[in-house]
């Protein structure tokens, strides 16, 4: 987000043609030079599509994928805008990690914000925290741009809160696309699926999604597997009850449950529209079935992820849905627990923190009660289990609470001060793709 009140003016009629590329040629001297510190010498595709919007200060959301020159895209702009004479916080950047926020002053080495890694920041409960920068910001309109390698229906629709009709431009793939949906495939040891299928729940954090799975045995199976974990799931399978698959129906309308384990047959005629992942816990039966699967995210167009899980028996199906329907599958080995530990245990500093600032001084007067306990405990290799066990709980009990709720509108917030007639911010409307 720019804030440089002296560059503020009057914004005529918003554009509606996608502003031209910019090679390296054509940078600003200045910006050259910068470039040139970091050895570049040409711009990276998403560069000269996000360095136009940027100059013209127009609210930008850009996926692409990771390693594409994101970074780049947003700090060279930057500096051409910047005015070092200027004694104020002019931009910040917000990303999820201390890695990334490490990695991207070395690259700028002076105070930013735009928003990077922006499903991240929301799949780890950063939400509060944003809204809560976004209350110190200036009253003026701020510049604001979204930079990530996917952007489910939650993301964009966060957006409309904290942009004003934002651009939607992706460069996910050779082409720009409006709607994107990532294929990948995991090859699964034999009889380690459900450990699979956790983890990728655990690093994903999806705000809602759909386990696939071929047989009703099947689907009651990983149900309950889920429901042991401490997920919100549930099934649909055609051995429920009239009654309870109602009640199940009625959770999958209303938004309130997050984990639906389907047959493909019990699944049919569901509509989840901020459905951000699709679990195939195994290849179909029929091939069609994939499209049909796969076809429930990545909807109205935001992004979604397929995900399949596939024993060495099952990629032969696999390859014959990649050839019939011409899919290009990223094929990933299973995550390993070290991987799940590093993700949930930032994750976990992450509520810890937030809970911290919540408490007010008497809390935190209580609190002191177990500062001796608590030392004594991180000081022995015997209570460790305790230690272990405390933070299970607390993770379990939080990751539900700061996981984003999907409103079918934005509800608007009063503001302290009167918008501009011209702004549209958390208006709920949708961005303009290119």
């Amino acid at each position: 987000m720019l804030n440089n009140p002296e560059e503020k003016k009057k914004e005529e009629a918003e554009e509606t043609q996608t502003l031209p590329e910019i090679t390296f040629a054509e940078l600003p001297e200045k910006l050259k030079n910068a470039a040139g510190h970091v050895g570049w010498d040409s711009l990276m595709p998403v560069q000269r599509k996000a360095i136009p919007y940027l100059t013209a200060k127009k609210d930008v959301m850009m996926q692409a994928r990771t390693g594409s020159g994101k970074t780049g895209a947003f700090l060279l702009p930057m500096l051409e805008r910047l005015r070092p004479n200027k004694k104020y916080c002019q931009a910040l950047i917000l990303v999820p990690t201390r890695e990334l926020a490490r990695q991207v002053e070395e690259e700028a080495k002076t105070i930013m914000l735009i928003f990077d890694e922006a499903d991240r920041m929301l799949s780890m409960g950063f939400y509060p925290d944003k809204k809560q920068v976004q209350s110190h910001l200036p009253r003026h309109d701020v510049n604001t741009c979204m930079f990530s390698a996917t952007f489910p229906v939650h993301v964009i629709r966060a957006a409309n809160e904290f942009m004003v009709e934002p651009e939607f431009i992706s460069l996910s793939s050779d082409h720009i696309h409006v709607t994107d949906v990532q294929h990948i495939v995991y090859n699964v040891p034999s009889m380690d699926k459900d450990r699979t299928l956790i983890r990728l729940i655990e690093l994903e954090n999806p705000v809602s999604a759909i386990i696939f799975c071929n047989t009703k045995r099947r689907v009651n199976y990983v149900a309950t597997i889920l429901k042991r974990y401490g997920y919100d799931a549930d099934e649909l399978s055609s051995d429920l009850s009239q009654q309870r698959r109602e009640r199940v129906l009625g959770r999958v309308r209303d938004g309130s449950l997050r984990f639906l384990v389907a047959t493909d047959v019990a699944a049919r005629g569901i509509d989840i529209t901020t459905l951000s992942h699709v679990f195939q816990y195994e290849p179909p039966d029929e091939m069609e079935a994939y499209i049909h699967r796969s076809g429930r995210t990545g909807r109205a167009g935001a992004s979604g992820i397929a995900m399949t899980l596939v024993y060495p028996v099952e990629k032969r199906a696999m390859t014959h849905i990649s050839v019939r329907y011409k899919i290009e599958f990223d094929e990933r080995d299973v995550p390993t627990q070290e991987d799940v530990e590093k993700v949930v245990a930032e994750r976990a500093m992450v509520f810890l923190e937030a809970s911290l600032r919540e408490r007010d001084k008497l809390q935190a007067d209580r609190s002191l009660r177990f500062k001796a306990l608590a030392q004594k405990l991180s000081e022995g290799e015997d209570e460790l289990p305790i230690i272990t066990m405390l933070l299970d709980d607390y993770y379990q009990k939080m990751q539900h609470k700061f996981v984003p709720k999907i409103e079918s509108k934005p509800k608007r917030e009063k503001k302290p001060y009167k918008k501009k007639p011209s702004s549209n911010r958390g208006h709920g409307r949708r961005p303009r793709r290119r």
